[in-house]
Parts: structure tokens; C-alpha cells; sequence
């Protein structure tokens, strides 16, 4: 694949900087697959896209994440507005309807895209949303991420991300036995224990709450005519995110198909948790030629 050329779209609000991987239009007969996270930003996808060369591929950062610099003076990541900066972006790239492959946060973000903008998106595989309300233990999932959230206000980001890597970690639902662990050793999952100082940090933070809390209306996403595939990792099993993604297929009436790893599956090795992207990109292009 040629070196990607990178863009700046002006919007309300952003300057949203997005890359894309081939040419436009595409050629090769397939459609432009748009891939999408949050709060991962394009780099993520560096190692999935250098085993997807049969098609024009294009990534972006979120508004207010990594190059896209807010101009709203706001820090709030929802996926509201993140669906409505991509319906821009679909249009502004002149191809659409598009695929999408969506990684958690930006799968939330494509699923509200698709309830609102159906017609930009042919093809949406959505995987490991993280969306509490499809959980059965909902309001517990929810007392769990306040929890690493208060690790993150009292004692910084090792702290934080510790308390993170517990919640998403754990298996099942979660119970007393889960809020009665001590609090994890920064040091025991590599993460510092020096506070930096900083509250900003949008995984650990409150500004991204409203993923989480997202409500899919799964009458309007039934109704669409895109074809919505839920996505989950074949290592996941058990996790917060697994339970999501197969909660978020019920509900809209389907059984999530399964892919290679956990739910950082595409990634390569360069962010110290390396997936499967190889065999991640190959089961991707199957579903998408399914269609």
C-alpha cells in the first residue's frame, strides 16, 4: 500500500485530520472502508491496514483526540457529535455509502451514525462496543467504571489505568467479590506510579462517559438498510467488552460473529499489546465480501 496522504476537513468547532490509505475513488471494485475508534486515534491502525490492500481505506482522529484540534473549547467526547463529524467526512470524501469498521468507542460512535445517517454506511462491523445499558448488570458496570475513575481522581493514571485493566479484565458480571478486591498495584500491570498531575486523560476522565452510556435505538438500527455486523474477540470471552458486543446483538436480534484475539485484535506490537492483525484483517475482508 502507498504511503497514506493526509488531510485537514474544517468543521464547526474542529479541524479534523484524516488519512487516506489508496486512491479516491477506489478501485478494485470494493467500496472505501472508513476505520474508526475512539479514544484511539488513526495510529491504531497502522498494522490492520498494512493487510488490508485490496481497498481504499481511510482513518481518522476523533474530534479533540491526537491531530484533530478542537476550536469549541469544549472536552466532552460524544457520540453524537463524533457521528455527525463522519457524516461530514463521508461527504466531504465524495464515495459513499461507505464500510466502517468500528473498534469500541468508535463502534458506539458508528452505531449512532448509522441511526441517524443510514445511507452513508453499506457495511458496519462493530466490534466490542462498550455500551452499559445492554448489560444486565448495568448499574454495576457502572459503579465499576466510576471506581477506576476515582483511582484516576485520587492518585493519577497509573492508578487509573490499573483500576481500568481490573474492570476490563474481569470475568462475568460484576458482583461483591469484584468491588471487594483491594485497589491493583500500578506497578503489577507496567503502569507508573507517579502522579503526573494531569486529569485530562479522555479513557480515565469523565469526558467520554457518554459513550459508555450510550442507549442504541434498536428500532431505528434494525430499520436501516446498512448491514450491521456486531463483532467480538474469540479471547474476550467473559470480559466487559465481550458481554457488550454480545448484548448490543441481541438486542438487535442477531448473534455477534466471532474474530481472531481480544479487543485490541488488529493491533501490532507497537503498542505492548499485540494482537492477531494479520488473521484480524483476513476475517475482516470476509465478512465485508459477505455482503
Amino acid at each position: 500500500m502507498t504511503t497514506p496522504q493526509t488531510h485537514t476537513l474544517a468543521l464547526p468547532g474542529v479541524d479534523l485530520v484524516y488519512d487516506v490509505h489508496g486512491t479516491l475513488p477506489p478501485s478494485g471494485g470494493h467500496r472505501v472502508l472508513l476505520m474508526i475508534a475512539q479514544p484511539m486515534t488513526a495510529e491504531g491502525f497502522q498494522a490492520l491496514t498494512t493487510y488490508v490492500t485490496d481497498r481504499t481505506v481511510v482513518t481518522y482522529d476523533p474530534r479533540g483526540l491526537g491531530r484533530s484540534t478542537r476550536t469549541d473549547g469544549r472536552s466532552d467526547n460524544t457520540p453524537q457529535q463524533q457521528a455527525a463529524d463522519l457524516h461530514l467526512l463521508i461527504d466531504a470524501l465524495g464515495v459513499g455509502p461507505v464500510d466502517i469498521f468500528a473498534s469500541s468507542g468508535g463502534a458506539v460512535t458508528a452505531l449512532e451514525l448509522v441511526a441517524t445517517h443510514p445511507d452513508d454506511v453499506a457495511t458496519l462491523v462493530a466490534h466490542e462496543p462498550p455500551i452499559n445499558a445492554v448489560l444486565p448488570d448495568a448499574a454495576a458496570a457502572e459503579r465499576a467504571r466510576a471506581g477506576f475513575h476515582e483511582a484516576y481522581e485520587a492518585k493519577g493514571f497509573g492508578a487509573g489505568m490499573a483500576a481500568f485493566i481490573a474492570m476490563t479484565s474481569w470475568q462475568g458480571e460484576f458482583t461483591d467479590a469484584y468491588f471487594a478486591q483491594p485497589a491493583p498495584d500500578p506497578a503489577s500491570v507496567g503502569m507508573p506510579s507517579e502522579d503526573d498531575g494531569n486529569r485530562d486523560d479522555p479513557l480515565l476522565s469523565k469526558n467520554s462517559w457518554a459513550i459508555t452510556d450510550y442507549r442504541p435505538d434498536a428500532s431505528l438500527l434494525t430499520a436501516a438498510s446498512t448491514r450491521i455486523v456486531i463483532a467480538v474477540g474469540e479471547e474476550s470471552t467473559g470480559t466487559y467488552t465481550a458481554r457488550t458486543a454480545l448484548g448490543t446483538a441481541a438486542l438487535l436480534g442477531q448473534e455477534a460473529v466471532v474474530f481472531p484475539s481480544h479487543h485490541g485484535g488488529f493491533l501490532g506490537g507497537e503498542f505492548g499489546y499485540a494482537g492477531k492483525p494479520e488473521e484480524f484483517a483476513a476475517r475482516l475482508r470476509d465478512v465485508l465480501d459477505a455482503d
